[in-house]
């Protein structure tokens, strides 16, 4: 069983396992109400938000960091550290798949619900299964929030 602290605003566990969390007391945060906010003013307060339930913050210049940390968040999740050619064929094989379609969204939303455990083809020719989630123990996941991201060479220009 992996039991990790995680600082949260206001609430002060009793028991916290693998399964389940018991909370002896919690006291919400005074917020003052506003009026109109902006987009950006909506996008930070969800930010920070999140960041009170214990989500960590993560800012991303480039496609290629966001991918960086992927590798690493899989990585540590699953215990295992990909090889360069390996990490190349599981994204393009199990992550990165593009069908060109509408449904793409669809399906990758299907994978990480229904197919979350992708098998890798290790250099050695061996498979191993890696958790894009992990279902059985939920704390093992480790909980990120990152600005909207533009995505270079996107299909639409907003945010």
């Amino acid at each position: 069983m992996t039991i990790r602290s995680a600082p949260a605003v206001g609430i002060e566990p009793l028991i916290l396992t693998d399964e389940s969390t018991v909370v002896g007391s919690y006291e919400a945060p005074d917020k003052p109400e506003r009026g109109y906010e902006s987009e950006a003013q909506l996008e930070a307060a969800f930010i920070a938000q999140l960041q009170a339930q214990a989500y960590e913050y993560v800012r991303f210049t480039s496609e290629a960091e966001l991918l960086a940390n992927l590798r690493t968040q899989l990585e540590a999740l699953n215990d295992y550290q990909f090889s360069d050619a390996e990490w190349k064929r599981f994204l393009a094989e199990s992550i990165s798949t593009r069908s060109g379609g509408v449904d793409e969204i669809v399906e990758k939303t299907r994978r990480i619900q229904e197919d979350h455990v992708q098998v890798l083809i290790r250099d050695n020719g061996e498979s191993k299964n890696i958790r894009l989630i992990d279902k059985q123990r939920i704390h093992n996941n480790r909980l990120q929030v990152t600005n909207q991201y533009v995505v270079e060479d996107g299909a639409h220009h907003n945010r």
